[in-house]
């Protein structure tokens, strides 16, 4: 018996058929069946998974594509007879560029400078008879805009008895400083009157909470640190959320009221720490979720679940060795110390003279910028003796 094998489609034998003969004993023979090499027959459609396919579908693509088509009719076809599942590319169009006059953006910064320059908030300065307040804006910040504000209460909620003072310093903006000066002497008002002159560290406490509610109302960004400080007769509360900062002068003798609330502190990590939050070392300097140096304040209501508007607070009894008490932001304790405050500030406040303490002011003030600073500074000095119990 004669048989004969072809293999087409085969990537390693030409798709010609050869014929191949075997013989068997008990068998007639049989013509082999070959195929002529002048007339060769047509080469079979390549299977769907062999090698060949590609080289088949472009050849039936350059047979179908007429020799001249016009754009529209060679993109139907080649969309046409494309195989199912290929992907048409797309020319991405060139970018439309829109230039800007040079001169128009210039005189658009120089307008944007001069009207910062021009605002009467870089550089406040405000007196009483028991009080001076001096701020005044940094220089060679990235932030442009005046963040601090300060507020003096003489008789607060028309009590001519309780007077308030404090300091304000905004971060990622003014909103929150400025809405926490306008706002909280109201809030505390408030709560004061529900005591009655009873427990007015709880009243604080409740105002500063207040002031932070409303504000993470209006859905601003930025926030605040905060120090307070509220008189009556013969007593004193201080309170502050942040870095800024209450120093007494005790004859002579610097005496900090309050304590800055910064990442670094171990207390304060540990308390963010056990709230789920992390508190990390970025370049040199401790950050809350590696974002904010403060641990406390009124706003940052991305992070308000760890930077709480609690304040810690302090009640003191003035007596006659109370001579003066300063508020300032971290922008003043940054370049000078407790006592060096003290001792700069109390030759021109033992006096109680109006035009002596905003001197006091401003000195502490340009010391702190000759050193440095260029972050805003707000200062105000209160005297005591008036408030003295006895």
């Amino acid at each position: 018996m004669s048989c004969t094998v072809a293999i087409p489609s085969s990537p390693v034998f030409s798709p010609s058929r050869r014929p191949l003969s075997c013989k068997a004993a008990s068998a007639s023979p049989e013509p082999a069946v070959a195929v002529s090499a002048s007339s060769p027959a047509p080469a079979p459609a390549a299977a769907a998974g062999s090698p060949l396919r590609p080289f088949a579908l472009r050849a039936l693509l350059r047979e179908e594509v007429s020799p001249s088509p016009s754009p529209q009719s060679a993109s139907a076809a080649a969309v046409a007879t494309a195989p199912t599942g290929a992907v048409l590319k797309r020319r991405r169009p060139a970018p439309l560029v829109v230039p800007a006059s040079g001169a128009a953006a210039a005189a658009a910064a120089a307008a944007a400078v001069a009207a910062v320059e021009a605002d009467p908030r870089n550089e406040v300065e405000e007196e009483g008879e028991e009080f001076a307040a001096y701020c005044r804006r940094g220089k060679g910040r990235r932030r442009v805009e005046m963040e601090d504000r300060h507020v003096a209460k003489v008789a607060l909620g028309g009590d001519p008895q309780v007077a308030l003072f404090g300091v304000f310093d905004g971060h990622g903006g003014k909103n929150a400083a400025e809405f926490a000066a306008e706002n909280m002497p109201k809030f505390m008002a408030e709560e004061f009157k529900k005591v009655n002159g009873g427990e007015i560290e709880g009243a604080v406490k409740r105002g500063y909470l207040k002031t932070d509610e409303e504000f993470l109302k209006r859905d601003e960004s930025g926030g605040a640190c905060c120090v307070t400080a509220v008189l009556q007769k013969g007593g004193l509360v201080v309170s502050n959320a942040g870095d800024c900062r209450a120093v007494l002068s005790r004859a002579g003798k610097a005496e900090a009221l309050t304590s800055d609330h910064r990442a670094s502190r171990e207390d304060e990590k540990e308390r963010i720490e056990n709230l789920g939050g992390f508190v990390v070392n970025y370049r040199g300097t401790w950050r809350v979720q590696g974002s904010l140096a403060v641990s406390r304040g009124i706003g940052d209501g991305h992070l308000k679940q760890w930077v709480v508007a609690d304040p810690d607070t302090r009640t003191v009894l003035v007596d006659q060795q109370c001579e003066f008490l300063i508020l300032a932001s971290d922008g003043l304790w940054d370049k000078i110390d407790n006592q060096e405050a003290v001792d700069l500030a109390r030759p021109l406040c033992i006096n109680n003279d109006k035009t002596s303490r905003m001197a006091a002011c401003r000195m502490l003030t340009e010391t702190s910028i000759s050193r440095g600073s260029t972050d805003d500074i707000s200062v105000v000095i209160v005297q005591l003796q008036n408030f003295s119990s006895s």
